[in-house]
């Protein structure tokens, strides 16, 4: 297991079924400290959570009375991580689709260029759901327009580590990345205020019902809301071209010999 004092994970959770305990132990193998932010669940996880954290000092629940969303959840972590001195968050889902194996190499990363973000480049197994998989070829195109192709390998895939602040300062100054539309608002603000994207590979599962899989992706509601995302953010982007066309000319003259 590894330690950190500056590095935390943190694991926005709702209504995952009982595979989130699964998660938060592979997760505890791997780092310490474990945050898990439960967002109003319904589905009896919290206690469950809770009466794990009693016998673990690295772990925390912190559990929130309503549902607000996974960028809300979030948010509600780095609050009070920054608060207790931690400079970066890796966040992952609480359903056991993301690679708790990985957690120290993305650390690693991370504590190897603390002013990047680090973000999972999923692999998909075969029975990874062709639409989703398809779909997402989209909003990364998307993201990489608006963002003047700073290198996104995937503005969804929510396993990444984030620095604190900056992420915390972007979700401050505006309304949205509070539901779904968090993570691929996160990447491009992030990258418009300067912080470089390194991808990593990281292998995805898409677990079916029987395995206790567990979706709350609402095609019309959550594509509506990235439609939406999109196009606020294409507005952004074009209010900041000359400004990202004159950050991308300085760091190709500080590149040339």
């Amino acid at each position: 297991m590894n330690a950190s004092t500056s590095h935390l994970v943190l694991i926005p959770s709702y209504n995952p079924g009982p595979r989130v305990c699964d998660t938060v132990r592979a997760a505890r193998t791997q780092w310490a400290p474990v945050w898990v932010v439960v967002d109003g669940s319904t589905d009896g996880t919290a206690e469950g959570l809770q009466d794990m954290a009693a016998n673990d000092p690295h772990l925390k629940v912190l559990v929130l009375p309503e549902n607000g969303g996974k960028g809300a959840a979030v948010l509600h972590g780095l609050d009070l991580a920054i608060q207790q001195g931690f400079t970066h968050a890796l966040t992952m889902d609480s359903d056991g689709q993301h690679p708790a194996d990985l957690i120290p190499a993305f650390m690693a990363a991370s504590q190897r260029a603390p002013g990047a973000m680090v973000l999972g480049k999923p692999v998909f197994d075969a029975d990874a759901p062709a639409l989703r998989v398809q779909g997402r070829k989209i909003s990364n195109g998307w993201a990489n327009l608006e963002t003047l192709w700073a290198g996104i390998g995937d503005s969804l895939y929510g396993f990444r580590v984030y620095p604190i602040d900056p992420l915390r300062q972007v979700m401050r100054g505006q309304r949205w990345m509070r539901r779904f539309d968090f993570d691929p608002e996160a990447v491009v603000r992030l990258c418009w205020r300067g912080v470089r994207p390194i991808n990593l590979p990281a292998p995805v599962k898409y677990l079916r019902a029987d395995e206790g899989g567990v979706s709350h992706f609402n095609y019309l509601r959550d594509n509506t809301l990235l439609t939406w995302m999109h196009l606020r953010l294409m507005l952004g982007f074009l209010l900041r071209l000359p400004l990202l066309l004159l950050r991308r000319l300085n760091t190709h003259r500080s590149n040339t010999p």
